[in-house]
């Protein structure tokens, strides 16, 4: 894979979510990329199944440099050089096409082509690509398959599209195997049509959160030694709390951790789950937070388990569990 590739894919995952849009006019092109990226969104996969596209994209490459770009139901190689010349800076394909994976390949333009077979999976994995459109999602067997194609081919994720809504994107959104999910939901056709980009920034807001799934799961509280972490949890048991005690914190049920010290945060810290860690932190950093890096465990297999954020909310860190 080139670095282009890879990068691309870092941004992607990081993102999570790729509005997959038909525009019939070009004008509303640009506000509708604006209104994307207000709800934290900075991605599109503009189809060509209108005549609008490419003048489309030519827009919003010109306009909203910020966005990562992309063209869809890209079905020729015809198509596949004018979305590169008007801007798009990766090709989605609705079926695997070796001619157009290999031109894109040859011009080192990411191109995620069309799948839902195990042999179409190893006939693009034979071409050199391991992150694949798994189109139609929901027609073709949804997470359940994905997990199943992903026993032969391990190597393999994907970017879901096809029948996926707010009722069931927490599922794709809990999957290991699935880098991004792919829709229209967040940016119907009719709202684009009456221009109402309020809405539309509101409901990428929605589908964000969603695919993060964050979850509160614990509240800790700091206090300066075991004793005094002993005395609290006293204290709230008398509530009905049941208390177990560990080395560096004592649970009350499983929603109050007492810490044994002055821990992260000034007066304690906030845990919330979320499915994928990574993806997590770059959401947040939109609004100014980052990391503390010393604080980062990771899994086997390199990917955040547990990270602690720097800043603050009203005295208590943020602490962020991978579901």
């Amino acid at each position: 894979m080139s670095k282009n590739y890879d990068d691309l894919i870092k941004v992607v995952n990081g993102i999570g979510i790729v509005p997959v849009i038909v525009l019939n006019d070009p004008a509303k092109a640009v506000p509708l990329a604006k209104a994307l990226i207000a709800g934290g969104i900075p991605c599109i996969e503009v189809t060509f199944r209108t005549a609008a596209a490419e003048a489309s994209i030519k827009a919003i490459n010109a306009e909203v440099p910020e966005m990562l770009l992309g063209a869809g139901t890209v079905i020729t190689i015809e198509q596949a050089e004018k979305a590169i010349a008007a801007g798009a800076k990766f090709i989605v394909s609705p079926g695997l096409d070796e001619n157009i994976v290999k031109w894109c390949q040859e011009r080192d333009v990411p191109v995620f082509p069309g799948v839902c077979t195990a042999s179409e999976v190893q006939k693009a994995v034979s071409l050199g690509l391991n992150i694949l459109k798994f189109f139609p999602a929901e027609a073709s067997g949804g997470v359940n398959m994905i997990k199943n194609l992903c026993g032969p081919f391990p190597q393999v994720k994907f970017m879901t599209t096809g029948g996926i809504s707010p009722a069931n994107l927490a599922e794709y959104a809990a999957c290991p195997f699935v880098t991004a999910v792919g829709g229209s939901w967040m940016a119907k056709a009719d709202l684009i049509e009456k221009e109402d980009w309020a809405t539309i920034t509101a409901m990428c807001r929605e589908a964000v959160c969603a695919m993060n799934g964050f979850q509160f799961i614990h509240f800790g509280i700091n206090t300066p030694s075991a004793e005094d972490a002993s005395k609290a949890a006293d204290c709230l048991s008398i509530f009905g709390m049941q208390k177990k005690v560990g080395n560096s914190s004592t649970f009350m049920n499983a929603e109050i951790e007492v810490m044994h010290s002055m821990f992260k945060g000034e007066c304690g810290h906030i845990g919330f789950k979320c499915y994928n860690v990574e993806r997590s932190i770059n959401y947040l950093s939109n609004y100014g937070f980052t990391v503390d890096e010393e604080t980062v465990k990771t899994d086997a297999k390199g990917k955040i388990k547990v990270a602690y954020l720097k800043q603050q909310v009203a005295g208590f860190a943020i602490h962020l569990v991978k579901a």
